[in-house]
């Protein structure tokens, strides 16, 4: 197939051969959030909390729902045909990062693996945060139904892998502002597009902010703060790491309490 070069009055120019689009309208950007997450997603299914037996085809259908979930929920709540349903180059590119993630959980230590997981989602949750206030927007929806909107595309695919491995989803739970951080993203995006400022610079200035926000909250360990517990509650181990370093000389007993390796049957801390 020869590579094609589309223009349509004052749309940008969309690169792509045949039914495989990578760039025009909004493909570029939710590409790249597609395949970061769908790395997460395989990623994620091989931790000791989220695994559970899964078949090689079980861990690609993870990296998968990962990197097209979000996006197929944000597509039918603007009531649109689901375009990695209809651009192959979102499934390909998806099975792809789920299977580099697949290799990775064997290729390398867990400190590293969880760094990367941790670095790819603060990566992809922005971009999917722009793209859905972008939609959003094209469809006239007013500003807190495009921060919905930009709210459910990074974060709907982790709450189905989450529920598919019998976790509590990471929405719901104590963290380093994961909803926030798309919130945040979708915010400044709606700002900056108030104030008529070209898409290619709005866009990479309100994924640097919620990126760089996201970072800070983990190597920080900023946190939503905790509702009130009821009377007789117990507040137990969520199975939450954090980054990198902040694993850094942890003991092996911190580690399992965090779901991050296997416990021991012989008793040993």
């Amino acid at each position: 197939m020869t590579l094609e070069l589309l223009a349509a009055g004052s749309t940008p120019m969309s690169v792509g051969f045949g039914h495989f689009q990578l760039t025009g309208q909004h493909t570029f950007f939710d590409l790249v959030a597609a395949t970061t997450n769908a790395l997460n997603g395989a990623l994620l299914a091989r931790r000791p909390d989220h695994y559970r037996n899964f078949t090689v085809v079980g861990i690609l259908l993870m990296g998968l729902i990962g990197g097209i979930g979000g996006g197929i929920s944000r597509d039918v709540m603007l009531a649109e045909v689901p375009v990695a349903l209809i651009n192959p180059a979102y499934i390909t590119l998806c099975l792809a990062a789920g299977m580099l993630g697949y290799s990775l959980a064997f290729a390398t230590g867990q400190l590293f693996r969880e760094g990367l997981f941790q670095f790819m989602t603060s990566a992809s949750l922005p971009w999917y945060a722009v793209v859905g206030a972008m939609k959003a927007t094209e469809h006239g929806l007013p500003v807190l139904g495009a921060l919905a909107i930009a709210i459910v595309g990074p974060t709907a695919g982790r709450y189905i892998i989450d529920v598919s491995c019998g976790v509590t989803p990471k929405q719901l739970i104590r963290g380093e502002w994961f909803v926030f951080t798309a919130f945040l993203t979708g915010a400044v995006w709606l700002l900056l597009n108030a104030f008529h400022l070209d898409n290619w610079i709005a866009a990479p200035a309100a994924v640097l902010v919620g990126f760089t926000f996201r970072m800070a909250a983990l190597y920080r360990a900023w946190e939503e703060p905790l509702a009130r517990e009821p009377d007789g509650a117990y507040i137990h181990d969520d199975g939450r790491p954090l980054l990198g370093r902040k694993l850094h000389r942890k003991s092996r007993r911190e580690l399992e309490a965090l779901g991050l390796v296997p416990p021991r049957n012989d008793g040993q801390t």
